[in-house]
C-alpha cells in the first residue's frame, strides 16, 4: 500500500532527524538507502514516489532484473557479497559496491574497471564484531588493503561499510559502530584518498544509533518494506 511506504518513511526520517540532532550532526548530510531485497518492483516505484533517491541489492542478478524496470532515477548500491563472477555485471548495473573484502576481489574490479575504461567507486566492508558469519576485513588487515589499493588508479575507494550482530538490544551495537567510525577517520587523515567521505552502517533495527555515531549511509530495508 502506498500509503504504508510513505507513512514508514516519514517515521524513519523522524528518527534519523532526532538522532542526528541528538548528535549535533545535520540531518541533511545522512542518506537513507532503501534495501529492496525481496522487494517487488511496484513497491520500489513507491518508495521512488515518496522521495526515495537511493535504492540496494543484496545480489548482482536481482539488480540485473529489476533495474530496467524502473521509472525513477535513483542511486543504486550493492551491499551482499560480490563474487569475482559477477563483477562486470556489477560495474555495468550499480553505481556503488558497498562490500570491497578481499584482494582477489580488487584484482578482479581492477581488470574489469580496465576493460570498461571507467572509474570504479567502492567501499571496504569491515568485520568489526569478528563473527565468523560475517565477511569482511578484520581491522588489522584495512592499512594494508589500504596502501594496496594505491596501485589500482582506476578504483576510487570512498568509505567503510560494517554489519553490526543482529541483536534484540540494538545499544550493544554502538561500539562497533564507534569503532569503524574511528578506522574511516584514520584513513581520512592521512589524505591519501580524496573521495573518502561515506560510513555506511546502520539497519532497520539499529539506524538511530548508527547515525548517533557518525553513519552518513543508513541501509534499511524491512522498516521501510514492512
Amino acid at each position: 500500500m502506498m500509503a504504508d511506504v510513505v507513512q514508514n518513511l516519514a517515521e524513519i526520517r523522524g528518527k534519523i532527524r532526532e538522532s542526528a540532532l541528538r548528535a549535533n550532526r545535520n540531518p541533511g548530510e545522512i542518506t537513507l538507502i532503501a534495501v529492496t531485497k525481496y522487494v517487488d518492483v511496484a513497491r520500489i516505484e513507491e518508495a521512488i514516489a515518496a522521495g526515495v533517491g537511493h535504492i540496494a541489492e543484496n545480489r548482482v542478478q536481482e539488480g540485473v532484473r529489476k533495474f530496467p524496470l524502473l521509472s525513477g532515477n535513483v542511486v543504486k548500491h550493492l551491499i551482499g557479497t560480490l563474487q569475482t563472477n559477477k563483477v562486470k555485471a556489477a560495474l555495468e548495473h550499480f553505481d556503488l559496491i558497498h562490500s570491497v573484502d578481499r584482494p582477489a576481489l580488487v584484482e578482479e574490479l581492477a581488470k574489469q574497471a580496465d576493460k570498461l575504461q571507467k572509474q570504479v567507486k567502492f567501499l571496504i566492508q569491515l568485520n568489526i564484531s569478528g563473527e565468523l558469519t560475517k565477511h569482511g576485513l578484520s581491522p588489522n588487515e584495512l592499512p594494508g588493503f589500504m596502501e594496496n589499493l594505491k596501485a589500482y588508479p582506476r578504483l576510487i575507494p570512498c568509505g567503510l561499510m560494517t554489519m553490526a550482530p543482529l541483536t534484540e538490544e540494538p545499544e550493544t551495537t554502538r561500539p562497533i559502530f564507534r569503532r569503524l567510525r574511528e578506522l574511516f577517520e584514520e584513513i581520512a587523515a592521512t589524505g591519501d584518498f580524496p573521495e573518502w567521505r561515506y560510513l555506511s552502517m546502520g539497519m532497520s533495527q539499529d539506524y538511530p544509533i548508527a547515525v548517533e555515531e557518525g553513519a552518513n549511509l543508513l541501509r534499511i530495508g524491512s522498516a521501510v518494506f514492512k
